[in-house]
């Protein structure tokens, strides 16, 4: 009585938080619906004696992806008004695209039916000995390696590709060089000066820093090395 009590419940929330997820207007509170929503997943899923799934629900999904996102979105400067403008000019091709989808999903779930002996299977007892967490690694890492690894692959590929395509080389920015480092004398950045006392910028004048001799390129000659004189030259 307590478990199905409890299915309810979790269930109503869940089905309540997904439709907040793409109801509400707000960003940040689709993201903390989501949240919601996974720890009424994983609850369900300990109900249903998978508490593996349960956890790596709640630690991968909650822990990581959902904190990325609301990370994402709260950094992000979003302009939501400039994005809402389009939306009547995209509301034909929005529902078009569901109405596509909504009946695709109509004729699946049609088309499918229990197997004959899945009530057998659902009533018969667990294996002695055996976790549930052994028997899905048992599952994933003997009978489907190849498929899994195969995955993987293809979730490794996808990552590289999302890399490259959104890399862009930057020009603006200040690079460090070791060697003109090395090759800069102290006098090309460093003046001593006696300051009498009391003698302020009517006399001195502003100074201004020493700028920085141009460099030197290696292949040019009677040079040695970035900006030095080469052997013999003063």
């Amino acid at each position: 009585m307590i478990v199905t009590a409890a299915f309810y419940i979790f269930s109503a929330i869940l089905i309540g938080s997904a439709a907040a997820v793409v109801t509400s207007r707000n960003p940040v509170h689709s993201v903390l619906f989501l949240i919601l929503a996974f720890f009424n997943a994983a609850a369900l899923f300990l109900i249903a004696g998978a508490e593996f799934l349960a956890m790596i629900l709640v630690i991968v999904y909650v822990g990581a992806v959902a904190v990325l996102f609301l990370f994402v979105v709260m950094m992000l400067d979003v302009n939501f008004g400039q994005l809402r403008e389009g939306y009547q000019r995209y509301l034909p091709v929005g529902a078009t695209v569901g109405a596509v989808l909504f009946g695709e999903l109509l004729l699946v779930l049609g088309g499918w039916q229990f197997a004959p002996q899945a009530s057998t299977l659902r009533l018969s007892s667990t294996p002695a000995g055996v976790s549930n967490t052994q028997a899905l690694g048992r599952l994933i890492y003997t009978d489907y390696i190849f498929l899994f690894q195969m995955a993987g692959l293809i979730l490794m590929v996808a990552m590289i590709g999302a890399i490259v395509l959104t890399h862009r080389e930057r020009t603006t920015s200040r690079r460090q060089s070791i060697a003109r480092q090395n090759a800069r004398q102290v006098s090309d950045t460093l003046e001593i000066m006696e300051v009498g006392f009391g003698v302020g910028t009517n006399v001195t004048g502003i100074i201004r820093p020493k700028r920085e001799p141009e460099p030197v390129l290696a292949d040019e000659p009677h040079t040695h090395g970035v900006g030095l004189p080469g052997p013999g030259e003063h």
